[in-house]
């Protein structure tokens, strides 16, 4: 939607703050459903829900290529229908994390190993994004804003086919997993229930450091939700990047972002080892989100576009070496809980991407593009002082 959104405002009209309402309507709809979607992963399993996810996640791209013109409705239906369907969408892909980095991620690996799964999950996510900017962009112009999203609809059912036949939920479930492998994953773990009893939840919004890891992780993704919405426009509009040109320079940071996240993942798991979760998840997280913070004041700043893209790069890629670090000391202190604590954790880091969407057109508006990213860095700072209150070791 970010990459098709400058060719949708000149189409349909649309102001960028106007645009800004439906990028934050994604993240609202991901927000509220994270802590009722990591109970409902806990509940049916993760092989069942991600295959639900890729289904619905394919309708929504489809209903959004079938949104009405302005030539046949008013603007105020366009943007209402728009809205919806992008809350509609946040809403289906709302459990993913929760599921993915909470329960199914500490079903099928051991205890010490729960940053790197979660960390390449992250690459994905950027490598994929990586391909979006220059595919959707190109897709874009040559068959139009709709069909961009009509055409990747069926990739949804083929990943929801693929992924029953091979997922199952547990590794004993399995039948390509080893004894040995089960003695591995399953030593040195606390009993884990089959399914979370009613009280989850408050055990879970009573934990002192889910909470703080879910502020942490708020100020971490303002920063990731501006490279998210805002990252291509920024580039052709204040950077002055042609069109396709913008969409493979939006690609760069989440390249980078992918090295990082899988970096990150590895490098915090290696610390917790050697010194410990607490420390070895707050050193990845501090230092991540320090550097972050200083590289996108260096990039707003910048009198080159080309040298603000590599500053933009390694921008992301420290905000994203943190995200195995949220993840794994989410688990760690929630231990039973680990898919509804997710939920939680996901719930404060996307809330923040409704807010952001508005943020940003209101600050480039009043003050320009270089204030809006100095506000990034400042989340980055406070989410980074945020790890020094958190011990990925205080288990509830």
């Amino acid at each position: 939607m970010s990459v098709a959104g400058e060719t949708m405002i000149a189409e349909l009209g649309l102001s960028k703050l106007q645009l800004g309402a439906i990028l934050a309507a994604f993240a609202w709809g991901y927000a509220i459903f994270q802590f009722p979607g990591g109970v409902w992963g806990d509940r049916i399993g993760g092989r069942k829900a991600l295959a639900l996810m890729a289904v619905a996640w394919g309708v929504m791209n489809l209903a959004v290529g079938f949104t009405p013109s302005t030539s046949l409705v008013s603007p105020a239906i366009v943007i209402a229908s728009l809205v919806v369907l992008r809350f509609l969408m946040g809403a289906v892909q709302a459990p993913l994390y929760p599921v993915t980095g909470g329960g199914t991620t500490s079903h099928w690996f051991p205890v010490t190993g729960w940053a790197v799964p979660n960390g390449l999950t992250n690459v994905g996510l950027t490598f994929g994004a990586a391909a979006t900017g220059p595919l959707i962009a190109w897709l874009v112009s040559e068959v139009g804003w709709r069909w961009s999203f009509i055409s990747t609809a069926p990739l949804g059912l083929l990943l929801a086919g693929i992924w029953w036949w091979y997922a199952r939920d547990t590794p004993a479930e399995h039948a390509g997993v080893r004894q040995a492998e089960l003695d591995l994953i399953n030593g040195s773990r606390p009993a884990v229930r089959e399914r979370p009893d009613p009280g989850a939840w408050k055990r879970v919004l009573r934990n002192r450091q889910v909470l703080l890891l879910t502020a942490s992780y708020f100020c971490s993704n303002y920063l990731f939700y501006f490279f998210f919405n805002w990252l291509y426009i920024y580039l052709v509009e204040s950077r002055k990047f042609a069109v396709l040109e913008g969409g493979w320079y939006a690609s760069a940071p989440w390249i980078t972002g992918a090295v990082g996240a899988g970096t990150g993942a590895y490098l915090c798991d290696g610390l917790s080892e050697r010194i410990g979760k607490r420390r070895g998840a707050r050193l990845t997280g501090v230092v991540g989100l320090a550097l972050a913070a200083g590289l996108i004041l260096l990039a707003a700043n910048a009198a080159s576009p080309y040298v603000c893209v590599v500053f933009l790069s390694l921008c992301l890629a420290c905000q994203q070496m943190t995200e195995g670090a949220f993840w794994a000391a989410t688990i760690s202190v929630a231990e039973r809980d680990a898919s509804t604590a997710c939920g939680v954790l996901n719930t404060g880091g996307n809330i923040v991407g409704g807010i952001g969407a508005l943020m940003v057109p209101l600050m480039v508006e009043s003050f320009g593009w270089p204030a809006a990213l100095a506000a990034t860095s400042v989340f980055a700072l406070v989410g980074a002082g945020l790890w020094f209150l958190i011990d990925a070791e205080a288990a509830a």
